[in-house]
């Protein structure tokens, strides 16, 4: 057996194959079975979305980039915690990374951003 497989439970094979996979598998293996993760169209929506927030609001008399805005929106998502960085000078947000979101909190993350647009002004023009 590969020390690692992956299986998308898309259909009845898959399941039937996953089965069997931890039927055989020795003593230690672990099996984790969890959401799908973001697609590849929400994420390119969320950088759209993400690229009109940073053309149109200041932030606390800044504009930020995309990357800024991004860590933002997920750190607000996900009630994240915050340390001092290494130097003392600020702060940095602690959490779980876009890449990791499930399918839902992807659009969760999208429905945030555009309610925060829509109290700042932010014409999107970004598909819905």
């Amino acid at each position: 057996m590969s020390d690692k497989r992956h299986y998308i439970l898309a259909h009845d094979t898959a399941r039937r194959l996953a089965a069997a996979q931890c039927m055989t598998a020795p003593a230690g293996y672990h099996v984790r079975v969890e959401p799908p993760t973001r697609s590849l169209e929400q994420n390119a929506r969320l950088w759209a979305l993400l690229a009109k927030v940073s053309e149109q609001v200041v932030w606390h008399g800044r504009k930020l980039d995309s990357e800024s805005w991004k860590h933002i929106f997920s750190s607000s998502l996900k009630k994240m915690d915050v340390v001092p960085n290494l130097e003392g000078t600020g702060f940095v947000a602690l959490g779980l990374s876009t890449s990791k979101m499930s399918i839902r909190e992807m659009a969760d993350m999208q429905t945030l951003i555009e309610a925060f647009g829509a109290q700042h002004g932010v014409e999107f023009g970004v598909p819905v």
